[in-house]
């Protein structure tokens, strides 16, 4: 039972780890700057209703659960990943780096958390 037990606390550990803890290594970059798009290549993973009503000027938009059935799409260059949270960041740059892509850095567009302060709410932005 002992062992049972173990090994479910291992299989959820890893489960919580691929889509909550940060990937090291990459840069956040932010997404005011204009990137040279000729060696760095933009994919937007947030969903389709995000990306439209705030798009990203010449990213490719594949959301990530899409990303399984177009990741051929995708060119082989270095890549930028945009997402709107820090969940479909990880995910999609595990994705991605699995199937040999080299995400170089990423950016959050829109990620806001709600901070409750007494009776007034105030929504602040984290990067």
């Amino acid at each position: 039972m002992a062992i049972v037990m173990f090994v479910l606390l291992i299989v959820v550990g890893y489960l919580i780890a691929i889509r909550y803890f940060p990937i090291i290594g990459l840069n956040y970059i932010d997404n005011k700057k204009e990137l040279d798009l000729t060696t760095l290549i933009k994919v937007d993973v947030r969903d389709y209703n995000e990306s439209y009503k705030n798009p990203v000027k010449g990213a490719i938009n594949v959301p990530v659960a899409y990303l399984k059935r177009y990741y051929l799409e995708i060119p082989s260059k270095n890549l930028i990943v945009v997402a709107s949270n820090r969940l479909e960041k990880n995910v999609g740059i595990r994705f991605l780096r699995t199937k040999g892509f080299k995400v170089v850095g990423y950016t959050i567009t829109n990620e806001e958390q709600t901070v409750s302060k007494g009776n007034q709410l105030n929504k602040e932005t984290y990067c």
